[in-house]
């Protein structure tokens, strides 16, 4: 709760004006059963007409100033509310932008999803009910509870029992919700994550007739979280049933206690119907605490959750100064071994070579082998566990990320474009680019013919992830947007694998335009992707097991030469 304290702090007048207009509000409430008793005992009694319309104006009077008290303080408590959670979804996602993959792996994604939407919504309803009632509905009950001793302190002191007991039950309900409440968003989670898997996984699932498969899953998930809301429902329902006993059992006491005392001449009528009020308002407010409580304690448990997120720690530092370097070398790994969280072997084992600048350097090997960690390491996704990765000589723990991404940039695995049009999907690497520099990216990654066919060009419509293109279209706008970049070290991460051998020829030979001093890491399965590289790496099993030219590893590396075999290029070796 540290955390909510600093964002209420930038609404400290709302959030102290909110419940003081409540409390306002209070007093006027409590104004009325003294007024309604003078009616019947003075008014009415007598006779006299005059006297009961001035009351009732007077009544009608604290009504109204009693309405826009209330509207006046939901004004400012949603302000509060609304303007904190914002404040809090806006840190926390800048919190996770700023934490590395490590940290994102390990909090999971459907979990973030969860908590910047529902968990969010979750502390803003609860911060406003408690602007609200924190103040009003205690003053309600004390404020009460002292009226009534004006009127008659024996019939009070059942009040004061009435009350104890209430609060007994509130607090017990409460202490036995507010764990089972963090299950519950636990198991929301889950629905979160299997929801997001079946969106982005659709075309996949009906690819090999998954769809009993993943509702089977959909529905476990289903079902836990709707026993664990069930379960505590059946807890927090146990409230308005006991209050309302022990409530009306109170106006039965009163009732019978009162009638005895009225006919004895101690007590006016007029007196027990305030005290009737009295013991009408004590429960309205007693349901709407418990309420406000139950919802606190689904708001807190979801609010440590947030805190959670907003106290992780990035693990990956970064410096401020650098220098650059005049060097050789534009990549050298030396004896780098890598881990992922919660992995059980180095999925990277002791990798060492050099890439020149200039140079074409090909990777590749078996599926699952450690290609893209090479290529997330090099990019400082993730640190190495042991060994260093310098960047022109230089620690690539020692360069500050605008530097980095100034040299590096990569085109990963998975082409990923987002919404909007071409042209704005290009500007996210190079906000100021003009449109010729956007056509001349496009033409080195053979895409210019197919978005000039389009009749808005530039300016066409792009679907969330490129949905609405194909998978070689993708690609090949992806290699644009990185080579709009102009960085010294461009890495390829398997970004050739939806385009035909004709296209991918075309595309590597328009390569050969960039700059002399420009690094090419080429990662591919394809030995006809790399095979004209400068150099080839070959992986298994995240190790470094060949490294030469493709003559060189044809003769030298067998990992090599069986993925060229089962390939069956047809061409001479």
């Amino acid at each position: 709760m540290k955390h909510l304290k600093n964002y209420l702090k930038n609404y400290k007048l709302q959030s102290i004006l909110a419940p003081l207009f409540k409390m306002l509000e209070a007093c006027f409430d409590l104004t009325v059963p003294l007024i309604v008793a003078d009616i019947i005992n003075t008014g009415i009694a007598n006779v006299d007409s005059a006297d009961i319309i001035r009351r009732f104006v007077l009544m009608l009077a604290m009504a109204v100033l009693g309405l826009a008290s209330s509207f006046t303080a939901q004004f400012f408590a949603a302000k509060s509310a609304i303007g904190t959670s914002s404040a809090l979804r806006h840190d926390l996602l800048e919190k996770i932008q700023s934490l590395s993959l490590s940290e994102t792996d390990k909090l999971t994604r459907s979990t973030l999803i969860t908590r910047m939407t529902s968990d969010v919504m979750q502390v803003q309803t609860g911060l406003n009910l408690f602007l609200r009632l924190f103040m009003r509905s205690p003053f309600i009950v004390i404020g009460a509870t002292i009226l009534a001793f004006t009127i008659s302190k024996s019939l009070a002191l059942v009040f004061v029992v009435a009350i104890t007991v209430l609060f007994v039950i509130i607090f017990s309900v409460m202490k036995t919700t507010a764990p089972m409440y963090e299950t519950v968003q636990k198991n929301l989670d889950k629905i979160t994550e299997a929801t997001s898997e079946n969106l982005t996984g659709a075309r996949v699932i009906r690819a090999f007739s998954r769809e009993e498969k993943q509702t089977e899953t959909f529905n476990n998930a289903n079902t836990k979280l709707y026993n664990s809301q069930v379960e505590v429902g059946r807890i927090a329902a146990i409230l308005n049933p006991l209050t309302y006993t022990v409530v009306n059992t109170v106006i039965i006491l009163v009732l019978w206690i009162g009638a005895k005392r009225t006919d004895s001449g101690l007590m006016l009528s007029g007196d027990i119907i305030a005290l009737i009020n009295y013991i009408s308002q004590i429960l309205i407010e007693l349901v709407k605490l418990a309420n406000l409580i139950t919802q606190l304690g689904r708001s807190v448990a979801c609010m440590n959750r947030i805190g959670n997120v907003l106290d992780t720690e990035c693990s990956m530092k970064y410096v401020e100064d650098y220098t650059k370097r005049a060097a050789k070398e534009s990549v050298r790994f030396e004896n780098v071994s890598f881990r992922y969280p919660g992995g059980g072997e180095d999925t990277l084992k002791d990798i060492s070579f050099s890439a020149l600048k200039g140079q074409t350097i090909g990777i590749t090997g078996g599926t699952g082998c450690g290609k893209s960690t090479l290529a997330s390491l090099m990019l400082r996704f993730y640190d190495a566990d042991s060994g260093t990765v310098y960047i022109n000589d230089t620690d690539i723990r020692d360069i500050p990320k605008e530097a980095l991404v100034s040299v590096v940039c990569a085109v990963l695995q998975k082409p990923f474009l987002f919404k909007g049009t071409i042209k704005s999907n290009m500007l996210l690497a190079k906000p100021d680019a003009s449109d010729e520099e956007i056509y001349a990216a496009l033409e080195i990654a053979q895409a210019k013919d197919f978005v000039e066919e389009k009749p808005e060009k530039l300016e066409s419509i792009v679907e969330q992830g490129g949905a609405n293109l194909s998978g070689g279209q993708k690609q090949r706008l992806t290699i644009a947007r990185a080579l709009l970049c102009k960085t010294e070290i461009l890495v390829l991460d398997d970004s050739f694998s939806a385009l035909d051998f004709a296209t991918e020829a075309a595309l590597r030979e328009s390569l050969k335009t960039l700059p002399e001093s420009t690094t090419v890491f080429i990662i591919s399965q394809r030995i006809s992707s790399i095979r004209n590289a400068d150099r080839i790496l070959v992986i298994d099993d995240g190790k470094l097991v060949g490294s030469g030219t493709h003559s060189e590893l044809l003769e030298s590396c067998g990992v090599y030469r069986e993925i060229f075999e089962s390939q069956n290029t047809g061409e001479e070796v």
